[in-house]
């Protein structure tokens, strides 16, 4: 086994784990952190299969904006995760069997596809250069000159609008709310003691003198 099959059994397996505990994590935030990781291993699985305008496409869309924007939006909502589990159980019975009919169906698929492919015959890729010798072709190269030539302009388009987009998630998650309280730490560096301490003069008062009624009948027995 050379090192491509390994490196995509290894993008392969923490793909498919990813992906698992995407639909089981609890926590939302959670689940968008291993989709993305799922996301990354799909993007390197292309890069093995020279799909270079796949995986930048899905590296730039979904991991760089998308994901990003769908994290914003969960941390903002309020999301009752015991709400969420209500009910699970009643409808893990159909769920289940609904899952293993889909996979079932894609398993059916991929071998009855896999088993007519013909075994690809050898493409060129090289080109001859000014001298006539042979220079290798590099998906990645076009692909990059393409979009920052012939397609600059939507390029930047693009960008402009997911960064916008970026910026207006980060400033409806920082809202300052009125029912929120916070302490200004360079206030605190800056307090005294004058201001924390105030010393006030009171004029002193003679308090009257007051008898019970047990010191008044000590005192008819003595006078007795």
């Amino acid at each position: 086994m050379d090192a491509k099959t390994a490196f995509f059994y290894l993008f392969a397996v923490v793909l498919l784990v990813a992906s698992f505990r995407v639909v089981t994590a609890r926590n939302p935030v959670h689940a968008v952190l291993n989709l993305i990781l799922a996301f990354s291993q799909a993007a390197a699985i292309w890069l093995l299969l020279k799909a270079e305008f796949l995986a930048i496409a899905l590296v730039l869309v979904y991991l760089g904006a998308v994901m990003v924007l769908f994290l914003f939006v969960v941390m903002m909502l309020d999301i009752r995760i015991d709400a969420l589990r209500q009910g699970f159980w009643k409808h893990f019975p159909l769920a289940a069997f609904i899952g293993v009919l889909i996979v079932f169906e894609m398993g059916m698929v991929l071998m009855g596809g896999f088993s007519s492919i013909d075994e690809p015959k050898a493409i060129a890729t090289t080109v001859l250069n000014a001298a006539g010798q042979p220079e290798p072709y590099s998906n990645t190269k076009e692909l990059g000159r393409l979009l920052y030539t012939e397609y600059l302009y939507p390029v930047e388009i693009a960008a402009s609008i997911l960064l916008v987009a970026m910026i207006a998630a980060i400033a409806l998650t920082l809202r300052k709310r009125k029912d929120s309280k916070a302490i200004n730490p360079s206030e605190q560096i800056r307090v005294r003691a004058a201001d924390r301490v105030r010393l006030v003069k009171v004029a002193a008062t003679q308090a009257p003198q007051v008898q019970d009624g047990a010191g008044d009948a000590a005192a008819q027995e003595t006078k007795a």
